[in-house]
């Protein structure tokens, strides 16, 4: 699933509800996607972001880091 790499925002299931004759009924299911464009990171690489952080990149609010896509498992603490 493609994901946004600095805060991973994927996509959304989103169900609509049409109102007919004083009744609400059901209707599909629709998947909303969030605004992925490709853009070069201040680290030289590139890769698929949301807008919205291209604008917080833009104006310097979050440090440029990419979020790995793959959680590490935490190692046991040694005493």
């Amino acid at each position: 699933m493609r994901r946004c790499a600095i805060c991973g925002k994927g996509s959304l299931m989103a169900g609509t509800r049409k109102l007919l004759r004083g009744h609400y009924n059901p209707t599909n299911w629709t998947r909303k996607h969030p605004n992925l464009q490709k853009a070069r990171l201040p680290s030289g690489e590139s890769a698929l972001i949301c807008t919205k952080c291209m604008k917080k990149l833009h104006t310097k609010v979050i440090p440029a880091v990419v979020k790995p896509a793959v959680a590490k498992v935490a190692e046991p603490i040694k005493a």
